[in-house]
């Protein structure tokens, strides 16, 4: 005979029993709950960490990738390139120095001077001051030149200079003592001298 006591321990039983069927149930669906917050946990540390380095990158200031002095010596070299050339073929500042000249010595003769000292004032004069000017094109050359070729010793040690800032600079010197002895050899009438006239 089934008492009342034991229905009620069979009630129990079967609560309990289905209690762990549910939970048993439900075990898979909270641990994949659990690994998937875990999962999200370490994408944000990730993510922050991520922007942490990003943000300590753009606060370092940006170092100049080059010495700002390379490009003023590339610069005088060029000039001092250009200057030689410049001495050597002639100049827009040496003609008029040249036809001034030639004036000048036009007014300053009269036309019963001889033919030696017309050929000297209008010509000769005018030669002249073209060698004056070419020189002067050759000796700042020159000097461009070389103190493009010395900057390095008077800057920041170990800071080599570029090989052909140095090609450039010292073909301008070269071009200014180059020029430098043709003026020189035109203005003491070495070079071109002018042609013998009688007086």
């Amino acid at each position: 005979m089934v008492t009342k006591t034991d229905d009620e321990t069979a009630e129990t039983a079967e609560a309990t029993t289905a209690e762990a069927t549910e939970t048993a149930s439900e075990t898979p669906e909270v641990t994949k709950v659990t690994k998937e917050a875990e999962a999200t946990d370490a994408v944000e540390a990730a993510e922050g960490t991520d922007g942490d380095a990003d943000a300590a990158v753009d606060d370092e200031p940006f170092a100049p990738a080059e010495d700002s002095s390379g490009a003023g010596q590339g610069a005088g070299a060029v000039v001092s390139a250009a200057l030689g050339v410049v001495a050597l073929s002639g100049s827009w500042v040496a003609t008029v120095a040249s036809a001034r000249e030639s004036l000048i010595g036009q007014l300053q003769t009269s036309q019963s001077a001889g033919v030696a000292k017309q050929v000297s004032e209008v010509y000769g004069d005018a030669w002249h001051a073209t060698a004056l000017v070419g020189g002067i094109f050759a000796l700042l050359a020159l000097i461009v030149g070389a103190v493009v070729l010395a900057r390095p010793a008077f800057g920041a040690p170990g800071k080599p200079q570029a090989v052909w800032i140095k090609s450039v600079a010292w073909a301008g010197v070269s071009l200014g003592i180059l020029g430098l002895l043709l003026a020189v050899a035109k203005y003491t009438d070495i070079l071109m001298a002018l042609p013998s006239a009688s007086s």
